[in-house]
């Protein structure tokens, strides 16, 4: 698969208008294991951000990625299990700069998870 298939670029810049195209070539069952299971999705995360990593991604670019996606999720996407609905919730009420903030540290947790 090409680059320009991708979210998140080497370079870090991010595609937001793929995030929909990106979750539509999961596997539909895939996809709601991810999108209805917690631990599921931190494993997809943690997949996801150590594979940005190997492409030589720093935290900072990851955590802006991360950002643009949480942007996108929040908007379009029903949170499915009780975390994802905390999660929407916090997002909603954080500041610009919280949110950033919060990006950062899902991306430390995702990095955190062993897979």
């Amino acid at each position: 698969m090409s680059e320009h298939n991708h979210v998140v670029s080497k370079d870090g810049s991010v595609a937001i208008n793929m995030v929909k195209e990106t979750l539509d070539r999961i596997e539909p069952g895939q996809r709601e294991e991810i999108l209805n299971n917690f631990d599921a999705f931190r494993t997809y995360l943690s997949k996801r951000v150590q594979l940005a990593r190997k492409i030589g991604l720093s935290e900072a670019q990851l955590a802006q990625a991360a950002e643009k996606v949480a942007d996108y999720l929040a908007a379009y996407e029903e949170p499915r299990n009780s975390e994802e609905k905390l999660l929407l919730e916090l997002w909603k009420v954080g500041s610009k700069e919280e949110r950033t903030k919060f990006a950062s540290m899902l991306v430390r947790l995702a990095l955190s998870e062993t897979v």
